[in-house]
């Protein structure tokens, strides 16, 4: 009898965990409160209790090439950056195709996830549920949690002196929708992650002034990199991550500093971190640099001296997904990381390691290992080389992504592609890391990985040029690509040796 599993939440890790419970055999029930799947990226006018809320104006941050599941790409004639709804169609063809829908109870909210009596024998979970003011009870033989970590506002108003004497509207994030209450207002945005800036700048089309306030500052970034190209598809390659984790952290912190600044110098902005060793999360905006040369937005530091105090936020999981306390490794948590990569192939790659793991073909090591490996990372040892990830939830994508897979023998092998599929090789290691590279070997190998990956350029580029222009091959840049290889392969051979 296959293994029955309750998964909460039917956004995009929800909706992975489904699917490869279904490849592995398994029997999924997924609880949605709500009357629609999506999660986040579902839009509506009013805010759900207990589902992320976002606005009308919402764009993915990460391009469709890198945010898709790993074997179902997003149409081709979709945007490089896709808006919410197109998002959430995107997401309602991916269940539709695997035929996930008949899993899902919607309107469904989960009260309560308890052990059973038994559970050091059998390491079942009773799930609580409430449909129509009903009440009902099952037992499950695992659980998933797919809720996500953006569903409970923070609002410190003990940290604002005055605030109940202030005149004027103030609200969370969360409660935005459009700009219109916005006009020819005074408007202080608190906060400048990618939701504050996005806000900060739709309210200065309209607002008579906007002050954007931050206590660290941030690094800037456009969603378009060098040449036009997507930034993501331009900074997430193997190759360069390699690169990056090979040097001194205060080298690669330097080189990143000096190419963002190369599109928007931030001291002259008054955006630069504070602290500049640790990787601060991207905030995503094209249209910031200029709001603020023109005067529509001022940058303001942090309006208050004391600081609030909160928690590490470190989460006891092994991997960021199993809690290393439990006798028996039935409880999952999806999703609840910070990857700099997308989070839609985290997810999905997170899931289908889970599943395996709730299945009983792969194994987890003792507890005191997973404990003692929770503990080294919430110490925030800095390694000295590559990038510092030192936030909570934060994590190196492609390094985690790869530890995942290599867990169910799915980690792409390079070395023996090199010899038997060199093109395909090559494209891997220096080209995105796009999600299809996940499908190429191991359990759920997808047969069409190779052809997604080596025309992922050439969707890209489909939606961007509405006009077809005639370029003629220059000889110097076909020399270069044959001297480039010649010198990769004298590289592979030396290390051989």
């Amino acid at each position: 009898m296959a293994k029955r599993v309750a998964i909460v939440g039917a956004g995009v890790s929800g909706l992975a965990s489904i699917k490869c419970c279904l490849e592995e055999g398994l029997e999924p029930t997924c609880f949605e409160r709500s009357d629609d799947l999506g999660g986040l990226w579902r839009f509506t006018e009013h805010v759900e209790e207990g589902r992320a809320s976002l606005y009308k104006s919402v764009v993915s941050n990460s391009c469709k090439e890198m945010s898709c599941y790993s074997d179902f790409p997003f149409p081709e004639d979709y945007p490089n950056y896709v808006p919410n709804s197109q998002f959430l169609e995107y997401l309602k063809m991916y269940a539709n195709h695997f035929n996930l829908l008949k899993h899902i109870q919607f309107k469904t909210k989960v009260c309560s996830v308890t052990k059973c009596s038994d559970f050091t024998v059998s390491g079942q979970w009773e799930v609580v549920t409430m449909r129509d003011e009903k009440q009902e009870s099952a037992i499950f033989d695992a659980v998933m949690v797919c809720t996500g970590f953006l569903t409970n506002p923070y609002l410190p108003l003990d940290s604002f002196p005055g605030i109940n004497a202030f005149k004027g509207q103030y609200f969370h994030s969360r409660q935005y929708k459009h700009p219109d209450i916005f006009k020819d207002k005074r408007v202080l945005v608190i906060g400048m992650g990618n939701s504050g800036t996005d806000i900060a700048v739709e309210a200065s089309h309209l607002a008579e002034q906007v002050f954007l306030s931050t206590t660290g500052g941030g690094w800037v970034i456009s969603r378009i990199f060098d040449s036009g190209y997507p930034w993501d598809m331009v900074f997430m390659t193997r190759f360069q991550n390699m690169l990056r984790n090979s040097l001194p952290t205060p080298i690669v912190t330097w080189l990143m500093m000096r190419k963002i600044n190369n599109w928007l110098n931030h001291a002259n902005y008054g955006l630069i971190p504070e602290e500049r060793t640790q990787l601060k999360e991207f905030v995503l905006n094209d249209e910031l640099p200029g709001r603020i040369i023109t005067g529509k937005v001022f940058i303001r530091p942090s309006i208050k001296e004391s600081v609030v105090k909160v928690e590490d936020g470190q989460a006891s999981l092994y991997k960021y997904i199993f809690p290393a306390h439990l006798q028996k490794p039935t409880l999952a948590i999806i999703g609840l990381i910070k990857p700099l990569g997308s989070m839609i192939p985290t997810g999905e790659t997170q899931a289908r390691w889970a599943v395996r793991v709730l299945k009983g073909v792969n194994k987890l090591p003792p507890p005191s290992v997973m404990i003692e490996e929770i503990n080294a990372r919430r110490e925030n040892k800095p390694s000295w080389f590559g990038l510092c990830y030192c936030k909570a939830l934060q994590s190196d994508y492609i390094t985690y992504i790869d530890e995942l897979l290599t867990y169910i023998n799915a980690k792409p092998k390079l070395f023996s592609m090199l010899l038997t599929d060199p093109h395909l090789a090559l494209t891997v290691f220096f080209g995105p890391c796009s999600p299809y590279q996940f499908r190429l070997t191991g359990p759920g190998k997808w047969e069409g990985a190779r052809n997604a990956i080596m025309t992922q350029w050439d969707r890209t580029f489909k939606v961007t040029k509405g006009r077809v222009v005639q370029e003629s091959p220059s000889p110097f840049e076909s020399f270069l690509k044959l001297f480039s290889f010649l010198a990769l392969l004298v590289a592979i051979f030396l290390i051989l040796l």
